[in-house]
C-alpha cells in the first residue's frame, strides 16, 4: 500500500511519507500512579514535500485522542484504524500459523509508517490548503490520554501503606522496536529523526528522567508539582525516547560528571558498587573509536519490573534492579559490567547513528556488539572473549540447522522457512532476535579479519564523523540522513577508507543465510612425509551452505605449528600438507608451541612414524562453520594438555568423551589440577570427566572421579576430608569449587545410582561449609551444592512403598531423607535470611521438582503455584513456573495448563508473562501428533484468541504465542480431539493439594510436611512424574518403571477403530457357533434371546445400581503398582497391576480393566498376565480380550454411556442386529468342529433368562 503519486523506493531509505519532521515537543501534563493513566499533548513540527498534501498518517496506539489542530487553530478530522487489533479479521475457519503469518504481516505493513501508513489517519482542512501549497512547515499539535495500557507504559505500585514515594512507586516505559506509539503519538520510524522538546509534570517527591539534557525543574505555586523540561538538540528518532518517573535516589558518577545514576529507595549503597567502573567504559570506547561520546549526558535508570535487563535509549538506559549487587557478590558482576558496557554502546550506533530500515538492524547491532566484547575482551581477558565468540558460534549453528535460517539483510524479499516473518520486528520472534544479534556480531568480527581491524574502527570514526557533522546542522533536515546506517551506505564507506569491494562477503554471509557444515580426516603418508587431508561439505544438511573460499588448517608437529591456506571450490577438497618434522623414536626434545613456549612431552603414545601432534580447522573461527574432525584419540589428549587456545582446549574435551580410556581420564584430571589453565576449561573438563567415568564405570580403579582431587584443592592438611572454610579470593578455584561437586552428582555405579561415597561426600560439603571469615557471599556457592545433590538423584527403585494411603518420610530411603531434610531447612532458612537473588531457594525449588520427577515425592504443583505468584522475587516465581510447565508436560494436566495461560493473560509483569511462554515453547506441554489430551479446541481457541487480537499492544508477546502454538500444534491445522474426549479422567482423582506444604508466607517446612497425603488421595498422585496420569489416548505409551521391574502398556499396530470391528467380528462368529445347534428352534420363530452363558455370573449389586443410575457412566478405577509378586487381582475400591517381570498389553485392555464395576476379589484367582490363556476359559477375566462380548466392559462407558433405561434399548436393537447376521452365516459355520466348551455354554443358556438377564448386567450397553 502506498501513497497516490508515489512508487515504491529504489534506494533503501527513500521516504514515501509526504512530509519531513524538524521537531517535536511531547509533554505530559499528568500521571496518576492509582488510575494507571496520563495525559498530555503532542505537537510535531512538519515540513510538507508535497503541495497536494491532504492526509497525514502517524502511529498512535492505545492513545484516546481528543483534539487535533494545525497551529493552534485549524481543527482536523482524523478517523483511527489498526488491523493489528484483530490479526485474522474474524476468520475463524483457519488456524494454521502460514495464515496467521501472513495476515500478521499485512496488518503490520498496513501501520508502517516506513510506507506512507499508521494508525492514526488525519485530513488536513482547506484552510490549510494555501501554505501546505507553498509547502511551509507548520505545527500539528495532538491532545490525547492513556488509562490502563495493555503495553507500553509500566506503573509498579507495591501495596502497603504511606504515601507513593514511601512505597517506592514508579512507572517507566517500553517495548520492541517502534514502540513509543505505545505511549504518545508519533512518526513510529528509525528513519526519521528530529530534535525534540520534553516536558513531564510530576508530584514534588517523584522524579521524571527521560532523554536529552536537563534544562530545568520548575515548581508549582503550590509546590505541589514541578516539571522537568529536556531538550535533545541531537536529531533522534522517536523510537529510542524513553521516560521514566519515580521517588528515585540519584548518584552523579565521581569519575564522570555527565553521567547520572538512579535507583529506588534503599538501593544506593549497592548502585555506588554496581557502577563504579562505567567511566572505564566510556574511556575506553572514546580510545577505541577516536571519538567523542555524541551525546552531552548519560543517564542510567534502575527500575522493579523491568521488560528487560537492558534497554538503551537515546542519552539513557533503562535497566533492571536486578543488576545491582554488593562488593560480596561473585557471579554477577561479569554479567552486570557486560550489560551495562553494552548499553554504553549502543549509544554510538544504535541511538547517535540508527538503522534506515529494519533490513538494516544488522549493521548498528553488530557494531554495537562488536564494541561490546571488545571491551569484554579488555576487562575479562582474550580467554574469556575467545570462549564466548566459540559459544556463539556453536548456539548460532545449532539454531540455523534446527530452527531455519537467518538471514541479516533481507530485503531482497527472499523466502524463508520459518513460520514467522522476519520483515519486520513486530513479526520476529524474540528467539530469532536474539540469534540474529549473535549472528550479527559475528559476521562484523569476520569482516574485521578480512579488512583489519585498524580499517575497521577507521570506518567506524568516518560514520561518527559525518553523523557528528550532520547533527550540527539545527533545522536542516536534508542532511540529517548521514544520521541513518543503511547497507549501502556502509558498503560505501568501506570501499572509500580500505579500497576493498566487500560484496561477494556481504552476498554470501549477510544477504544469504546458513553457515558452513564441514567433516575432515587425514592419513599420514610416512613415504612422502605427508598428511593426506580430506574435507567434505554437507551443503545438503539442514541450514548448512556451500563455502567457496580460503580455509586455514593448522598442523602443530614436533618442530612447531605450521598454518597451511587452502582454497575450498568443490564438496569435497583433497589437499596433501608436506610436514616440516621428522619422526622421533621417542627422542626427547622441547616442541615448540604457537605461541613461541617450548614445552616438554610424553611422546610414547603417538605413532612414531608420524611427526604430526595434532590437526585444527579453521583455528580463528574465520567463517561461520560446524566443523567435526576425526583423528586418533592421542591427539585430542596432546591437544588439551598443551595447545594455548582455548577453543581447541573446548574441542577437545569435546571429542574427548568419545573415547573412555585411563588415558583420557589422566589427561582430563591434569587439566582440572591444572592452575594455569583458564577456569572455563578446567570446569568443562570436570563435566566431561564424569562422563567418562560412567562409561569406564566396570573398570574404574580408585575412589570416585574428582573426589580426590576436591579434597586435594580445597580439604583441610591436617585432615582433607573436612573442607577448608571458603576463601574466595581467587576466583579461578572459586568457579571450579562450585562446578566439581555438580560433576561429581552425575556419576553412578553399576546398578546405575550414585556411589554412596560420592552422596557421603556432598552431605560433608553442606555439613563443613563455612563462611564466617570470607569476604564474599557463598550463596551461589550453596546454591550449587543443593543442585549437585539433586542430580544425584536416581528414580525410586521401589514404587510399591506408595501404596499406603498416607505417605510419611519413613517411606523414604535414608539418603533421600538427608537429601529432603538438607532441601527444606535450606528453604525455610531463605525466608529468615535470605540471600542475594534467592538463589538458593531456586534450588531448592528445581530440587523438590527432580525429586518428583524420579518417584521420591508426590507429585503436585500446590508448591510451586504458591511461589509462582506475583509478590514474590522474579527468579523464585520463574523457577516455580518452570516446574509447573514441566509437570504439565509429564502429567498431562489441563488444568495446570490454562493456569498457565491465566499467567500469560493476567500477570502484571512483562517479563513473567514474556518467561512463561519462552519456557513452554522450549518445553512444550505437547507436540504435534502426540495424540495428547491436552490438544483440544479448547485450548486452540484460547492460544489463537490470544495471539489474534489480545496481544496486540506487545509485540514481542504475541511473537511468543506464535512459538508456543508451532511447538504444540506446527505450521497445519492442528489435529485436535473433543472436549469430551479431553475431559476423561478414568478414575485418577487428584487433590488439589496431595502434599501439604505450609504457604510462603509460613516459617518452616519439614520432609514429613512435604509427604503429607490425604487419606482420599488418588494413586496417581503417588505414582512418579514419569508415570502418566491417564490412558485417553489410545496410541499412547506408557512406560513404568519400578527399579528394575517394568509394566509397559501400550497398543496394537491397528488402529483402535480397526481393532474393535475385529473383535466384535470374532465374538460374532463365536455366538453364531454356540447359537447353531438352535437352528430349527430359530426357523420356526419360537427362539426367545438369550444372554451369553457364563460359569459365574456377574450381577451388580442393588448399591451399584443405584449408583450408575446416580452418576451416569461409570467411571475407571485407579491403577496401583505393586512390585511385590506378578498377578491381576481386583479388590474392592482399586485394581492392582503388580508386576515383577516386563510385561506387554494393549492398551485397550487396560481400559477395560480400569472401566469395569468392581467385582468379588475373592472369586477371582490371581493369574499372571501371559498365563492367563492358558487357564479355564469359561473364567471371567478383565484382562482376556477373547471373552464374550457381554462379559467384556464397553468402551462406551468413557465417552458418556447412557442410563440404563437407554442401555435396555440399545440391548434390544444390538440382539436384533445380532440375529440378522446370524441368519446371513449360520450355513457357513453349520459344519465347524464343536468345542467343548461350546457344549458347557449350551447347557448353561437354558438356565438363563433371554432378555432380562441381558437389561439387567452391569456390563451392557
Amino acid at each position: 500500500m502506498t501513497t497516490k503519486g508515489f512508487k515504491k523506493p529504489d534506494k533503501p531509505g527513500e521516504h514515501l511519507r509526504p512530509y519531513k519532521l524538524s521537531h517535536q515537543v511531547v509533554c505530559i501534563t499528568g500521571i496518576n500512579f492509582q488510575r494507571k493513566s496520563l495525559i498530555g499533548y503532542a505537537e510535531l513540527s512538519i515540513n510538507p514535500l508535497r503541495s497536494d498534501l491532504r492526509k497525514i498518517k502517524i502511529n498512535s496506539k492505545q492513545c484516546r485522542i481528543y483534539r487535533i489542530c494545525i497551529n493552534d487553530s485549524l481543527e482536523c478530522q482524523f478517523t483511527y484504524s489498526d488491523p493489528s487489533l484483530d490479526v485474522c479479521q474474524g476468520e475463524t475457519n483457519k488456524r494454521n500459523l502460514d495464515y496467521f503469518t501472513h495476515c500478521h504481516q499485512n496488518a503490520v505493513n498496513c501501520v508502517d509508517t516506513d510506507q506512507g501508513n499508521g494508525e492514526l489517519t488525519i485530513k488536513v482542512p482547506q484552510e490549510a490548503a494555501d501554505f501546505i501549497a507553498e509547502l511551509k512547515p507548520f505545527r500539528l499539535s495532538i491532545d490525547f490520554s492513556l488509562e490502563k495500557p495493555s503495553g507500553g507504559v509500566q506503573f509498579v505500585v507495591p501495596d502497603g501503606e504511606g504515601t507513593l514515594a514511601d512505597k517506592g512507586a514508579h512507572m517507566f516505559t517500553y517495548g520492541t522496536e517502534n514502540a513509543s506509539r505505545l505511549w504518545f503519538p508519533c512518526v513510529d520510524s528509525y528513519c526519521e529523526p528530529c530534535t525534540w522538546k520534553l516536558e513531564f509534570t510530576v508530584d514534588s517527591t517523584m522524579t521524571a528522567v527521560s532523554c536529552g539534557e536537563l534544562l530545568e525543574v520548575v515548581y508549582t505555586t503550590d509546590l505541589r508539582k514541578k516539571t522537568f523540561h529536556y531538550f535533545i538538540g541531537v536529531p533522534t528518532s522517536a523510537p529510542n525516547l524513553a521516560l521514566a518517573v519515580g521517588p528515585f535516589e540519584i548518584l552523579v558518577d565521581p569519575n564522570m560528571h555527565e553521567v547520572t545514576h538512579f535507583c529506588l529507595p534503599q538501593l544506593l549503597p549497592l548502585m555506588k558498587h554496581s557502577t563504579a567502573f562505567l567511566h572505564q567504559a566510556f574511556e575506553f570506547y572514546e580510545e577505541l573509536l577516536s571519538a567523542r561520546y555524541p551525546y552531552s549526558c548519560y543517564k542510567q535508570v534502575f527500575v522493579d519490573e523491568a521488560y528487560k535487563d537492558v534497554t538503551p535509549y537515546a542519552t539513557m538506559c533503562i535497566l533492571s534492579t536486578n543488576l545491582l549487587h554488593s562488593k560480596h557478590i561473585i557471579d554477577e558482576t561479569p554479567l552486570a559490567r557486560r550489560l551495562m558496557a553494552s548499553a554504553i554502546a549502543y549509544q554510538f550506533f544504535g541511538c547517535f547513528i540508527a538503522m534506515q530500515s529494519w533490513s538494516d538492524a544488522w549493521l548498528p547491532i553488530g557494531i554495537a556488539e562488536y564494541l561490546t566484547w571488545s571491551y569484554v575482551k579488555k576487562a575479562f581477558g582474550n580467554n574469556e572473549y575467545r570462549y564466548w565468540i566459540h559459544k556463539d558460534l556453536q548456539e548460532v549453528c545449532a539454531f540455523e540447522s534446527t530452527a531455519g535460517l537467518v538471514m541479516l539483510d533481507n530485503s531482497d524479499q527472499k523466502s524463508s522457512n520459518l513460520y514467522f516473518s522476519t520483515k519486520h520486528p513486530f513479526t520476529t520472534s524474540e528467539k530469532y532476535k536474539k540469534i540474529y544479534r549473535k549472528k550479527a556480531h559475528l559476521i562484523m568480527r569476520m569482516l574485521e579479519l578480512r579488512i583489519g581491524r585498524e580499517l575497521l574502527l577507521q570506518v567506524f570514526n568516518k560514520l561518527l564523523s559525518l553523523s557528528t557533522s550532520a547533527a550540527q546542522q539545527k533545522y536542516q533536515n536534508q542532511t540529517w540522513h548521514s544520521l541513518l546506517l543503511s547497507t549501502n551506505s556502509f558498503l560505501k564507506s568501506i570501499s572509500t577508507v580500505t579500497g576493498k569491494d566487500i560484496q561477494p562477503f556481504l552476498d554470501q554471509w549477510v544477504t544469504e543465510g546458513g553457515f558452513t557444515k564441514f567433516h575432515g580426516t587425514f592419513i599420514f603418508n610416512r613415504k612422502r612425509n605427508t598428511v593426506e587431508l580430506e574435507l567434505r561439505q554437507e551443503p545438503t544438511a539442514n541450514g548448512a551452505r556451500k563455502y567457496v573460499g580460503p580455509l586455514t588448517v593448522t598442523v602443530q608437529e614436533l618442530d612447531g605449528t605450521f598454518h597451511h591456506k587452502m582454497q575450498i571450490e568443490d564438496n569435497l577438497t583433497k589437499h596433501d600438507i608436506i610436514c616440516h618434522s621428522k619422526s622421533r623414536r621417542h627422542k626427547k626434545k622441547k616442541i615448540p608451541l604457537c605461541t613461541g613456549e617450548e614445552v616438554d612431552m610424553d611422546l610414547n603414545f603417538m605413532d612414531p612414524d608420524s611427526p604430526v601432534l595434532w590437526i585444527r580447522i579453521d583455528p580463528d573461527m574465520t567463517i561461520l562453520r560446524q566443523a567435526t574432525f576425526e583423528q586418533p584419540d592421542y591427539q585430542w589428549q596432546y591437544m588439551l594438555r598443551y595447545e594455548r587456545d582455548v577453543t581447541a582446549q573446548m574441542e577437545a574435551i569435546e571429542n574427548l568423551q568419545k573415547y573412555p580410556t585411563p588415558q583420557t581420564r589422566l589427561a582430563l584430571t591434569d587439566m582440572i589440577e591444572n592452575e594455569q589453565c583458564f577456569y572455563r576449561v578446567r570446569m568443562e573438563a570436570a563435566g566431561c570427566l564424569a562422563k567418562v567415568a560412567n562409561e569406564m564405570v566396570t573398570n574404574w580403579a580408585g575412589p570416585p572421579a574428582m573426589i580426590t582431587i576436591f579434597r586435594k584443592m580445597f580439604g583441610s592438611n591436617s585432615c582433607p576430608n573436612i573442607i577448608k572454610q571458603n576463601n574466595f579470593h581467587n576466583l579461578q578455584a572459586y568457579f571450579l569449587q562450585k562446578k566439581i561437586p555438580v560433576a561429581m552428582a552425575t556419576l553412578r555405579n553399576v546398578h546405575n545410582i550414585c556411589p554412596p561415597d560420592v552422596f557421603k561426600f556432598l552431605l560433608e560439603l553442606f555439613k563443613y561449609n563455612d563462611n564466617s571469615k570470607n569476604k564474599y557471599s557463598d550463596n551461589y556457592y550453596r546454591a550449587a551444592l543443593i543442585i549437585a545433590l539433586a542430580h544425584s538423584v536416581t528414580p525410586a527403585v521401589t514404587i510399591g512403598a506408595l501404596s499406603g494411603s498416607m505417605v510419611t518420610a519413613d517411606m523414604l530411603s535414608s539418603d533421600m531423607k538427608l537429601l529432603l531434610d538438607e532441601v527444606t531447612s535450606y528453604l525455610n532458612l531463605e525466608k529468615l535470611l535470605p540471600c542475594y537473588r534467592l538463589v538458593v531457594t531456586v534450588s531448592c525449588l528445581r530440587s523438590i521438582r527432580v525429586l518428583q520427577k524420579n518417584g521420591h515425592l508426590p507429585n503436585d504443583p500446590t508448591l510451586f503455584r504458591s511461589y509462582a505468584s506475583y509478590g514474590q522475587f522474579i527468579d523464585v516465581r520463574l523457577a516455580a513456573l518452570e516446574a509447573l510447565i514441566d509437570y504439565t508436560k509429564v502429567d498431562a494436566s489441563e488444568e495446570e495448563l490454562h493456569w498457565l495461560f491465566d499467567i500469560v493473560e493476567d500477570d502484571p509483569e512483562p517479563y513473567v508473562r514474556h518467561e512463561v511462554l519462552r519456557m513452554m515453547a522450549e518445553n512444550a506441554p505437547f507436540s504435534q501428533g502426540d495424540g495428547s489430551p491436552l490438544a483440544t479446541t479448547t485450548l486452540v481457541e484460547r492460544v489463537w484468541n490470544l495471539m489474534n487480537c489480545k496481544t496486540s499492544q506487545d509485540s514481542r508477546l504475541r511473537c511468543d504465542l506464535v512459538d508456543v502454538y508451532y511447538a504444540m500444534f506446527g505450521r497445519l491445522s492442528p489435529t485436535l480431539i473433543s472436549v469430551s474426549e479431553s475431559s476423561f479422567n478414568f478414575g485418577f482423582k487428584r487433590s488439589s493439594s496431595a502434599y501439604n506444604i505450609e504457604p510462603v508466607e509460613s516459617m518452616d517446612i519439614s520432609s514429613d510436611q512435604i509427604l503429607d497425603i490425604e487419606e482420599s488421595t488418588g494413586v496417581s498422585e503417588m505414582l512418579p512424574s514419569s508415570s502418566p496420569p491417564g490412558l485417553s489416548n489410545p496410541q499412547e505409551i506408557i512406560d513404568i518403571e519400578v527399579g528394575t521391574t517394568e509394566v509397559v502398556i501400550q497398543p496394537d499396530k491397528e488402529e483402535e477403530a480397526e481393532e474393535d470391528d475385529k473383535v466384535k467380528e470374532e465374538r460374532v462368529i463365536k455366538e453364531e457357533e454356540v447359537e447353531y445347534q438352535e437352528e430349527e428352534e430359530e426357523e420356526s420363530g419360537k427362539m426367545a434371546e438369550k444372554a451369553f452363558p457364563r460359569e459365574r455370573e456377574i450381577v451388580a449389586t442393588d448399591q451399584d445400581d443405584d449408583e450408575e443410575m446416580s452418576n451416569g457412566p461409570r467411571i475407571a478405577n485407579p491403577i496401583q503398582i505393586d512390585d511385590s509378586d506378578s498377578s491381576v487381582e481386583g479388590e474392592e475400591s482399586l485394581v492392582k497391576v503388580k508386576s515383577t517381570s516386563r510385561s506387554v498389553l494393549p492398551s485397550s485392555f487396560l481400559k477395560m480393566a480400569m472401566a469395569s464395576k468392581q467385582k468379588d476379589s475373592t472369586d477371582i484367582k490371581p493369574r499372571h498376565a501371559l498365563e492367563r490363556r492358558h487357564e479355564d476359559p469359561h473364567k471371567f477375566d478383565i484382562f482376556d480380550f477373547d471373552s464374550d462380548e457381554e462379559q467384556r466392559p464397553k468402551m462406551q462407558a468413557f465417552a458418556g454411556a447412557p442410563t440404563p433405561g437407554g442401555a435396555a434399548a440399545a440391548s434390544e436393537e444390538k440382539h436384533r442386529h445380532h440375529k440378522e447376521r446370524k441368519k446371513k452365516k449360520k450355513k457357513k459355520h453349520k459344519h465347524k468342529h464343536k468345542h467343548e466348551k461350546h457344549e458347557k455354554y449350551v447347557k448353561l443358556e437354558k438356565h438363563h433368562s433371554s432378555e432380562s438377564s441381558t437389561r439387567n448386567s452391569p456390563f451392557t450397553d
